[in-house]
């Protein structure tokens, strides 16, 4: 599945992995590793729950430093979703020599304390996908407004296409994420002035199902016109209590996704897995907008790189995360997901 998504913005992988870094005589002030030895990059991803991470973030990062830094090897960590854990991984790694890393966050305020303590060890930080409070180097991801705009054109055309002129529920979330806002905001950017939003809430986590229920009840059915949501919490049920070490386990009924299905109305999501591709197939799904995992790969293998050889981080805009202003950053253009090609994204 990576594979084909990759394919709407492969040009760009492609000028990162053609337009890899060359070695040069002596290292600049700063550098904490070279090409002609290699060094360790530590890859944190935040947890197993979603389907990507293992099954595509991590084989496209693993093709990406093969590529660019043949020398160089990876540690590979994952938090399992506890954000204390990806704390003491950060820590371990830096024992351990490590003094590259390419973090996605479990949570991005409370690792802010970690990454002082990497850069304070003279790490470098490239935040992958998700933005990490704190003194990174540089951050990559998709651009969470562009996916927002997108989903407002796929529910927008999906309305037109049905005659539909009902309110639109607009279900994001979890509250005060920084990603989930600027979906929103994206969404609002081409919403409002062309349909009313009749429902909208921020969902916190594992009351998906619930929201969906209450909106499709507060609209009806008959009269809702379209819902927008974000996230893969969106598609799974609510969580059941945690088991010792563990994740959580699922409760049975219906899941969001199901739910909002029913009702009949065009139905955009946020993340692209498996399931989402199968309800596309099957018409309960009218669209998803999804990330191009390799050329977010390899754009942040290749930001990691040079940081870590002492180079000026490229990017051609810069963000702020609350504790950090003007960080570099590379956003990824958005896959959107329609019947039209998610049969051949499920084969793959």
């Amino acid at each position: 599945m990576g594979r084909r998504l990759a394919a709407g913005a492969v040009s760009l992988a492609l000028v990162v992995a053609g337009c890899g870094p060359r070695e040069e005589s002596g290292d600049p002030l700063g550098a904490v590793g070279s090409l002609r030895e290699g060094f360790a990059i530590g890859v944190l991803l935040p947890d197993t729950r979603t389907e990507r991470y293992d099954a595509e973030d991590r084989p496209a990062i693993l093709k990406a430093v093969r590529a660019l830094c043949p020398r160089c090897r990876v540690a590979y960590r994952n938090a399992e979703g506890d954000p204390g854990r990806q704390s003491r991984q950060i820590d371990r790694l830096l024992d351990d020599g490590v003094r590259v890393l390419l973090l996605d966050p479990v949570d991005p305020a409370t690792i802010t304390s970690a990454v002082a303590r990497a850069k304070m060890r003279g790490a470098k930080v490239v935040s992958y996908d998700r933005l990490a409070n704190g003194p990174i180097d540089a951050y990559v991801s998709t651009d969470p407004e562009e996916m927002g705009r997108a989903q407002g054109r796929a529910l927008i055309d999906a309305m037109r296409a049905r005659g539909g002129r009902g309110p639109v529920a607009l279900l994001y979330g979890p509250p005060g994420d920084s990603f989930a806002a600027a979906l929103k905001k994206g969404v609002h950017a081409v919403v409002d002035g062309r349909v009313r939003v009749g429902w909208e809430r921020d969902v916190p986590a594992g009351r998906a199902a619930g929201e969906a229920r209450a909106a499709v009840a507060a609209l009806g059915p008959a009269a809702l016109g379209g819902v927008c949501c974000g996230g893969d919490a969106m598609s799974a049920p609510a969580a059941g209590p945690k088991p010792p070490g563990g994740n959580p386990r699922p409760r049975s009924g219906p899941d969001a996704a199901a739910i909002l299905a029913a009702s009949g109305a065009p139905l955009v999501g946020a993340g692209v897995d498996r399931e989402t591709l199968r309800r596309i197939v099957l018409g309960s799904q009218t669209a998803a907008v999804g990330v191009d995992v390799a050329a977010q790969a390899a754009a942040a293998v290749r930001m990691a790189v040079e940081a870590a050889r002492g180079r000026v981080v490229g990017g051609a805009a810069r963000v702020s995360n609350g504790t950090t202003v003007a960080i570099p950053v590379v956003w990824v253009p958005p896959v959107v997901v329609t019947r039209a090609n998610a049969a051949a994204l499920l084969k793959d």
